[in-house]
Protein backbone atom coordinates (compact mmCIF):
# COMPACT_ATOMS: atom_id res chain seq x y z
CA UNK A 1 0.00 0.00 0.00
CA UNK A 2 1.62 3.22 -1.18
CA UNK A 3 0.19 6.55 0.02
CA UNK A 4 1.41 9.86 -1.38
CA UNK A 5 0.72 13.30 0.07
CA UNK A 6 1.38 16.35 -2.09
CA UNK A 7 0.66 20.06 -1.71
CA UNK A 8 0.35 20.81 -5.42
CA UNK A 9 -0.09 24.59 -5.02
CA UNK A 10 -2.81 24.55 -7.67
CA UNK A 11 -3.83 21.27 -9.31
CA UNK A 12 -4.30 22.91 -12.72
CA UNK A 13 -0.80 24.41 -12.64
CA UNK A 14 0.63 21.03 -11.60
CA UNK A 15 -1.18 19.26 -14.45
CA UNK A 16 0.38 21.77 -16.86
CA UNK A 17 3.78 20.62 -15.55
CA UNK A 18 3.21 16.98 -16.55
CA UNK A 19 1.84 15.99 -13.15
CA UNK A 20 -0.42 13.31 -14.61
CA UNK A 21 2.52 11.50 -16.23
CA UNK A 22 4.30 11.62 -12.90
CA UNK A 23 1.20 10.31 -11.11
CA UNK A 24 0.97 7.37 -13.50
CA UNK A 25 4.64 6.51 -12.92
CA UNK A 26 4.24 6.52 -9.12
CA UNK A 27 1.46 3.90 -9.25
CA UNK A 28 0.33 5.03 -5.80
CA UNK A 29 -2.72 3.43 -4.21
CA UNK A 30 -3.88 6.62 -2.51
CA UNK A 31 -2.92 10.23 -3.23
CA UNK A 32 -3.76 13.00 -0.75
CA UNK A 33 -3.66 16.50 -2.22
CA UNK A 34 -3.60 19.90 -0.56
CA UNK A 35 -4.00 23.45 -1.88
CA UNK A 36 -5.85 22.25 -4.97
CA UNK A 37 -7.10 25.81 -5.68
CA UNK A 38 -9.87 24.58 -7.97
CA UNK A 39 -13.32 23.05 -8.09
CA UNK A 40 -13.76 19.74 -9.93
CA UNK A 41 -15.60 21.43 -12.82
CA UNK A 42 -12.50 23.59 -13.40
CA UNK A 43 -10.24 20.55 -13.88
CA UNK A 44 -10.35 19.57 -17.54
CA UNK A 45 -8.41 16.32 -17.12
CA UNK A 46 -10.54 14.50 -14.54
CA UNK A 47 -11.23 11.73 -17.06
CA UNK A 48 -7.47 11.13 -17.32
CA UNK A 49 -7.32 10.64 -13.55
CA UNK A 50 -10.14 8.13 -13.91
CA UNK A 51 -8.29 6.39 -16.73
CA UNK A 52 -5.38 5.87 -14.32
CA UNK A 53 -7.79 3.89 -12.14
CA UNK A 54 -8.57 6.46 -9.45
CA UNK A 55 -11.77 7.29 -7.68
CA UNK A 56 -11.46 10.98 -6.84
CA UNK A 57 -12.98 13.15 -4.12
CA UNK A 58 -12.57 16.93 -3.97
CA UNK A 59 -13.19 19.39 -1.17
CA UNK A 60 -12.49 22.87 -2.54
CA UNK A 61 -12.66 26.08 -0.55
CA UNK A 62 -15.65 28.35 -1.01
CA UNK A 63 -13.24 31.10 -2.07
CA UNK A 64 -12.19 30.58 -5.68
CA UNK A 65 -8.57 29.69 -6.37
CA UNK A 66 -7.74 29.10 -2.71
CA UNK A 67 -6.88 26.23 -0.40
CA UNK A 68 -8.84 22.96 -0.72
CA UNK A 69 -8.02 19.27 -0.38
CA UNK A 70 -8.65 16.06 -2.31
CA UNK A 71 -8.12 12.29 -2.16
CA UNK A 72 -7.54 9.96 -5.11
CA UNK A 73 -7.83 6.24 -4.42
CA UNK A 74 -7.62 3.13 -6.58
CA UNK A 75 -9.86 1.34 -4.10
CA UNK A 76 -13.26 2.87 -3.49
CA UNK A 77 -13.55 4.01 0.14
CA UNK A 78 -16.35 2.78 2.36
CA UNK A 79 -17.03 6.41 3.29
CA UNK A 80 -15.67 9.87 2.53
CA UNK A 81 -15.96 12.59 5.17
CA UNK A 82 -15.85 16.15 3.85
CA UNK A 83 -14.59 18.56 6.48
CA UNK A 84 -14.32 18.38 10.25
CA UNK A 85 -17.69 19.88 11.15
CA UNK A 86 -16.32 23.33 12.07
CA UNK A 87 -17.70 25.87 9.61
CA UNK A 88 -14.80 28.32 9.46
CA UNK A 89 -12.32 25.55 8.51
CA UNK A 90 -14.72 23.66 6.28
CA UNK A 91 -15.31 26.84 4.28
CA UNK A 92 -11.62 26.66 3.37
CA UNK A 93 -11.71 22.95 2.48
CA UNK A 94 -9.09 22.11 5.10
CA UNK A 95 -9.75 18.37 5.61
CA UNK A 96 -11.14 15.38 3.75
CA UNK A 97 -11.03 11.76 5.00
CA UNK A 98 -11.47 8.40 3.32
CA UNK A 99 -12.35 5.32 5.41
CA UNK A 100 -11.41 1.80 4.28
CA UNK A 101 -11.81 -1.62 5.87
CA UNK A 102 -8.43 -1.62 7.63
CA UNK A 103 -7.58 2.07 8.09
CA UNK A 104 -8.57 5.68 7.41
CA UNK A 105 -6.63 8.41 5.61
CA UNK A 106 -7.09 12.15 5.96
CA UNK A 107 -5.73 14.84 3.66
CA UNK A 108 -5.25 17.99 5.75
CA UNK A 109 -4.09 21.47 4.83
CA UNK A 110 -3.26 23.47 7.95
CA UNK A 111 -3.51 27.27 7.73
CA UNK A 112 -0.44 29.40 7.21
CA UNK A 113 0.18 32.31 9.55
CA UNK A 114 2.83 33.98 7.41
CA UNK A 115 0.54 36.68 5.99
CA UNK A 116 0.06 38.45 9.31
CA UNK A 117 -1.20 38.44 12.86
CA UNK A 118 -4.84 37.78 11.99
CA UNK A 119 -4.07 34.58 10.10
CA UNK A 120 -1.57 33.50 12.74
CA UNK A 121 -4.32 33.77 15.34
CA UNK A 122 -6.58 31.77 13.00
CA UNK A 123 -3.84 29.14 12.74
CA UNK A 124 -3.48 28.88 16.53
CA UNK A 125 -7.25 28.45 16.87
CA UNK A 126 -7.21 25.78 14.16
CA UNK A 127 -4.41 23.93 15.98
CA UNK A 128 -6.38 23.91 19.24
CA UNK A 129 -9.56 22.72 17.56
CA UNK A 130 -7.83 20.17 15.34
CA UNK A 131 -6.08 18.62 18.33
CA UNK A 132 -9.42 17.89 19.99
CA UNK A 133 -10.94 16.67 16.73
CA UNK A 134 -8.03 14.33 15.94
CA UNK A 135 -7.99 12.83 19.43
CA UNK A 136 -11.67 11.97 19.16
CA UNK A 137 -11.17 10.67 15.65
CA UNK A 138 -8.45 8.17 16.55
CA UNK A 139 -10.73 6.69 19.17
CA UNK A 140 -13.24 6.03 16.41
CA UNK A 141 -10.62 5.05 13.82
CA UNK A 142 -7.62 3.54 15.66
CA UNK A 143 -5.68 3.03 12.41
CA UNK A 144 -5.61 6.59 11.13
CA UNK A 145 -3.14 8.44 8.92
CA UNK A 146 -3.27 12.23 8.80
CA UNK A 147 -1.36 13.30 5.70
CA UNK A 148 -0.68 16.76 4.52
CA UNK A 149 0.81 20.19 4.84
CA UNK A 150 0.94 21.04 8.55
CA UNK A 151 2.75 24.35 7.89
CA UNK A 152 4.97 23.60 10.91
CA UNK A 153 8.57 22.45 11.22
CA UNK A 154 8.70 20.23 14.27
CA UNK A 155 12.40 20.41 15.20
CA UNK A 156 15.56 22.30 14.25
CA UNK A 157 16.59 19.38 12.02
CA UNK A 158 13.48 20.09 9.90
CA UNK A 159 14.51 23.58 8.76
CA UNK A 160 17.60 24.84 6.97
CA UNK A 161 18.32 27.76 9.28
CA UNK A 162 16.62 27.38 12.67
CA UNK A 163 18.32 30.38 14.26
CA UNK A 164 17.27 32.98 11.68
CA UNK A 165 13.77 31.49 11.50
CA UNK A 166 13.19 31.34 15.26
CA UNK A 167 10.45 33.98 15.01
CA UNK A 168 9.02 32.88 11.67
CA UNK A 169 5.49 31.50 11.34
CA UNK A 170 5.83 27.76 10.88
CA UNK A 171 8.71 27.54 13.35
CA UNK A 172 7.36 29.50 16.29
CA UNK A 173 7.92 27.92 19.73
CA UNK A 174 4.16 27.59 20.24
CA UNK A 175 3.73 25.80 16.91
CA UNK A 176 6.63 23.43 17.57
CA UNK A 177 5.26 22.70 21.04
CA UNK A 178 1.87 21.90 19.51
CA UNK A 179 3.53 19.50 17.06
CA UNK A 180 5.35 17.78 19.92
CA UNK A 181 2.14 17.50 21.95
CA UNK A 182 0.21 16.18 18.97
CA UNK A 183 2.75 13.48 18.13
CA UNK A 184 3.12 12.51 21.79
CA UNK A 185 -0.65 12.08 22.04
CA UNK A 186 -0.43 8.91 19.97
CA UNK A 187 0.94 9.62 16.49
CA UNK A 188 4.13 8.63 14.68
CA UNK A 189 6.07 10.99 12.42
CA UNK A 190 6.60 8.24 9.86
CA UNK A 191 9.49 9.91 8.00
CA UNK A 192 11.49 10.36 11.21
CA UNK A 193 10.58 6.79 12.21
CA UNK A 194 12.83 5.64 9.37
CA UNK A 195 15.20 8.57 8.85
CA UNK A 196 16.93 10.80 11.39
CA UNK A 197 19.28 12.48 8.90
CA UNK A 198 19.24 16.27 8.38
CA UNK A 199 18.69 18.23 5.14
CA UNK A 200 15.43 16.52 4.16
CA UNK A 201 12.80 19.13 3.29
CA UNK A 202 9.40 19.28 1.57
CA UNK A 203 8.98 23.00 0.84
CA UNK A 204 11.28 25.68 -0.54
CA UNK A 205 10.72 29.38 -1.11
CA UNK A 206 10.63 30.46 -4.73
CA UNK A 207 13.09 33.21 -3.81
CA UNK A 208 16.90 33.26 -4.08
CA UNK A 209 17.23 29.82 -5.65
CA UNK A 210 16.29 28.18 -2.35
CA UNK A 211 15.37 24.84 -3.89
CA UNK A 212 18.57 24.49 -5.90
CA UNK A 213 20.52 25.21 -2.70
CA UNK A 214 18.22 22.93 -0.65
CA UNK A 215 17.35 25.73 1.76
CA UNK A 216 14.03 24.23 2.75
CA UNK A 217 11.52 23.37 5.44
CA UNK A 218 9.97 19.99 6.26
CA UNK A 219 6.33 20.90 6.82
CA UNK A 220 4.55 17.99 5.09
CA UNK A 221 3.93 14.81 7.09
CA UNK A 222 2.34 11.41 7.18
CA UNK A 223 1.40 11.12 10.86
CA UNK A 224 0.11 7.64 11.68
CA UNK A 225 -1.49 6.41 14.88
CA UNK A 226 0.52 4.02 17.04
CA UNK A 227 -1.83 1.18 16.04
CA UNK A 228 -0.28 1.33 12.55
CA UNK A 229 3.32 0.97 13.76
CA UNK A 230 3.55 -2.77 12.93
CA UNK A 231 2.43 -1.99 9.37
CA UNK A 232 4.95 0.78 8.60
CA UNK A 233 7.26 -0.34 5.81
CA UNK A 234 8.98 2.74 4.36
CA UNK A 235 8.69 6.54 4.26
CA UNK A 236 10.44 8.90 1.89
CA UNK A 237 10.50 12.40 0.42
CA UNK A 238 10.63 12.96 -3.35
CA UNK A 239 12.37 16.32 -3.93
CA UNK A 240 12.99 15.55 -7.61
CA UNK A 241 9.24 15.98 -8.33
CA UNK A 242 8.89 19.66 -9.21
CA UNK A 243 5.26 20.51 -9.90
CA UNK A 244 4.96 22.86 -6.91
CA UNK A 245 6.95 24.73 -4.27
CA UNK A 246 6.36 21.58 -2.18
CA UNK A 247 7.42 18.08 -3.08
CA UNK A 248 5.50 14.84 -2.51
CA UNK A 249 6.03 12.52 0.43
CA UNK A 250 5.48 8.75 0.38
CA UNK A 251 4.40 6.25 3.01
CA UNK A 252 4.37 2.51 2.34
CA UNK A 253 2.38 0.13 4.54
CA UNK A 254 2.03 -3.64 4.70
CA UNK A 255 -1.60 -4.35 5.40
Amino acid sequence: MKIISYNVNGIRAAINKEWLSWLQATNADIVCLQEIKATPDQIADLFLIEQLGYHHYWYPAQKKGYSGTAILSKKEPNHVEYGCGIAEYDAEGRTIRADFDDFSVMSAYFPSGSSGEERQDFKFKFLDDFYVYAQELKEQFPKLIICGDYNICHKAIDIHNPKSNANSSGFLPEERAWMEKFIESGYIDTFRYFNEDPHHYTWWSYRAGARAKNLGWRIDYHLATKALEPHLKRASILPEAKHSDHCPIVLELSL
